[in-house]
């Protein structure tokens, strides 16, 4: 069984007992419980599939979340040549992470 939703701007296939990490929602914190209610793909135990027209009504896919995460630093680097010029930046991308615990049907 497994589920398509969607989170802002992105679409997300999501299955029970899956650890996701999400974009960042500085809403939300660690312990609380999160639902995705736009729904647009769900496939079932018995093998139906439910397309959304653009959402399937009456489902939903609840998770839990279980706190804030960093992702690996980049360095970004920029040379100039022959104008001794460089800089260098680096960047940690934050991440939510989470646990579906059910889909809804």
């Amino acid at each position: 069984m497994y589920a398509i939703v969607r989170d802002r701007s992105r679409c997300l296939t999501l299955t029970p007992g899956e650890d996701l990490w999400i974009d960042r929602m500085s809403t939300v914190e660690a312990g609380s419980e999160l639902v995705f209610d736009q729904v647009q793909l769900l496939k079932k135990e018995d093998g139906s599939v439910e397309v959304g027209t653009p959402n399937v009504d009456g489902a939903s896919v609840v998770a839990e979340v279980v706190g804030e995460v960093l992702d690996k630093k980049i360095t970004v680097a920029k040379f100039r040549r022959r104008k001794s010029s460089r800089s260098s930046v680096g960047h940690r991308q934050k991440y939510t992470h989470i646990r579906v615990k059910e889909i809804r049907a």
